[in-house]
């Protein structure tokens, strides 16, 4: 299949690199041209725009940061996409944002949906990601053979924005079982005992998550190096306050991990992994 990817970063270059040894052909674009020419020798074709990369493209995904960033790759392939092309937004951004998307590229002929995923580098390197996915069913059913390179856990959620909606509820959940999971880690701290053997006690009971399995040892290690960053869940707690709002529903956990992650970015962890919150409650927590 002819495919393009738009998007090389931390998680889009993995992903891509799995279609690639699935055998499709994979034209590459990332506005960091490096990013994009490190996908060469895995047999990536890089392009010199968005539009060249779409051009004559059967899929054309995008894995790029922002609301913003979306509208601006779309309105940058539109003049290059012809009827029956399929665009499969991956990033995370405002389900309204998709839903004006979607009817906008309809005019076209062109299929769209948003499928924002949710398991970290890891999961982009493994393909173990769980992809949450929204728009016509059909057009799904289209697209799950490329989605089943990238996940394990493939969701249709329904109309255009769904999967969006969901990955909000997801960075709730996981924001809050972060947090969870450092405090934790900082009692045992404090207790006087061993958080890896902690961890390792707790996390094949009910306390086990995912946050607490895959970030805790490095929360002990004081290991922040990015699987997603604290400016990235920053952004997606602002989505989730926008959808909230207009939702009219109080998330009083929202509000506290809105405060914490803000708080790790003033101490200069934005380009960090998440689980660098632990040194903004470590700095909260020795405040007498």
């Amino acid at each position: 299949m002819e495919i393009a990817w738009i998007g090389t970063g931390i998680m889009g270059a993995p992903m891509a690199r799995r279609l690639l040894a699935a055998g499709h052909r994979v034209h590459v674009f990332n506005r960091s041209p490096e990013k994009a020419r490190a996908l060469a020798a895995d047999g990536a074709s890089v392009a010199a725009s968005p539009a060249d990369a779409a051009k004559g493209a059967e899929a054309v995904f995008i894995m790029v940061p922002d609301t913003p960033d979306v509208e601006l790759t779309v309105a940058r392939i539109e003049p290059a996409l012809v009827r029956g092309q399929m665009i499969i937004d991956m990033s995370t951004i405002s389900p309204a944002a998709e839903r004006a998307i979607a009817v906008r590229l309809k005019q076209l002929g062109v299929d769209y949906l948003d499928a924002p995923v949710s398991g970290g580098d890891k999961g982009a390197l493994e393909g173990t990601l769980a992809i949450m996915i929204g728009g016509d069913e059909a057009v799904f059913a289209r697209a799950k053979p490329l989605f089943e390179h990238l996940g394990k856990r493939i969701t249709y959620l329904g109309a255009s924005g769904a999967g969006q909606m969901t990955k909000l509820a997801n960075q709730i959940a996981v924001a809050l079982t972060l947090e969870a999971a450092a405090e934790a880690i900082r009692l045992a701290s404090a207790g006087g005992l061993d958080p890896a053997r902690v961890i390792e006690a707790i996390g094949a009971g009910a306390a086990g998550s995912w946050q607490l399995n895959n970030l805790g040892p490095k929360i002990v290690a004081k290991d922040y190096a990015p699987g997603f960053f604290i400016k990235l869940i920053r952004k997606d707690l602002r989505l989730v306050t926008e959808a909230a709002r207009n939702a009219d529903v109080a998330l009083p956990g929202l509000a506290l991990m809105t405060s914490m992650f803000n708080s790790a970015a003033a101490l200069g962890h934005d380009l960090d992994g998440t689980q660098a919150v632990a040194a903004a409650l470590d700095r909260l927590s020795s405040v007498k």
